[in-house]
């Protein structure tokens, strides 16, 4: 069973930047994806990436702010997040599947990090 740690969450303050990244125990031919959840509120999609990271998927409240990126070789995949707003604290997690299309659904994904909390202040 595949592993996955998050780091790279804290406290940013609005407008700034943050680097999350997710290290796997294996990659193999997995789809990855990043989800947040905010107090209150349902699990919802962030942004994935396919095996071969040729692939991506965002959700519109983070296109064009945030970034996907994975090295196969070191077994990790990021998440740079850029022009961070209010909206965006929540804690993160990692997630994966097999399967080489960057899936977007929180139930196509069978394999969570922990989370990382990223909180955005005024």
């Amino acid at each position: 069973q595949v592993q996955l740690v998050e780091s790279g969450g804290g406290l940013v303050q609005a407008g700034g930047s943050l680097r999350l990244s997710c290290a796997a125990s294996e990659f193999l031919t997995y789809a990855m994806g990043w989800f947040r959840q905010a107090p209150g509120k349902e699990r919802e999609f962030v942004a994935a990436i396919n095996w071969s990271g040729e692939r991506s998927n965002y959700a519109t409240s983070v296109k064009g702010r945030f970034t996907i990126s994975r090295d196969n070789a070191k077994n990790t995949v990021n998440l740079q997040m850029n022009s961070l707003k209010l909206e965006d604290t929540a804690v993160y997690y990692c997630a994966a599947r097999s399967g080489t299309y960057p899936y977007t659904e929180v139930g196509q994904y069978n394999i969570w990090g922990q989370g990382t909390q990223v909180t955005v202040s005024s």
